[in-house]
């Protein structure tokens, strides 16, 4: 049997140290200190972002026509309504709903407050139904000042308004 000296096996270690000392610390602490600058840079534009949002927002109610029967509405049927999968109401009125558009704070707040789902989540629905052929999207209004004209004025219609814009000529549906 042939006895190597230890110094054979140590030079394979001794290699790797070198290696590792030179190329992989300073190469992780400079990621390191990239990682530092740019999380404090990440907190800076959170807090900046966290100063310029409004802390009060009025809350969005979901409002249909005053001749609707009906004064609550579940969850789920209310996403149904709204995803256009629910097309008439109990009393067998045609279901007209009137959104804002998808960039709108208001439709934002309501898809994700009320609905509980993202405004993309409802995108993707209405345009599943349109290009499949097998229904419609929402009617599109431009503001919420027509949407409070256009949901009083159309029998079985619903959609949604800040509470200061609500008043007589609509009706607030309470959601269970």
């Amino acid at each position: 049997m042939i006895e190597y000296p230890l110094q054979h096996f140590l030079k394979p270690i001794r290699i790797h140290l070198w290696l590792f000392r030179t190329h992989v610390l300073p190469y992780l602490s400079r990621s390191l200190l990239r990682i530092k600058g740019i999380s404090s840079f990440f907190c800076l534009f959170v807090l900046l972002f966290l100063l310029s949002v409004p802390l009060a927002t009025s809350a969005q109610e979901v409002v249909a026509n005053p001749s609707l029967a009906q004064v609550s509405v579940k969850l789920n049927a209310l996403r149904a309504i709204f995803s256009m999968r629910l097309r008439a109401w109990p009393d067998g009125t045609p279901v007209k709903v009137f959104v804002l558009d998808d960039d709108a704070k208001v439709h934002i707040s309501f898809s994700k407050k009320k609905l509980q789902i993202f405004p993309h989540q409802l995108r993707y629905a209405w345009d599943r139904l349109v290009y499949s052929g097998t229904g419609q999207a929402p009617t599109l209004v431009a503001s919420e000042e027509e949407m409070r004209k256009k949901v009083a004025a159309t029998p079985g219609a619903i959609g949604y308004l800040p509470e200061d814009l609500i008043d007589a000529t609509v009706r607030i549906l309470m959601v269970q």
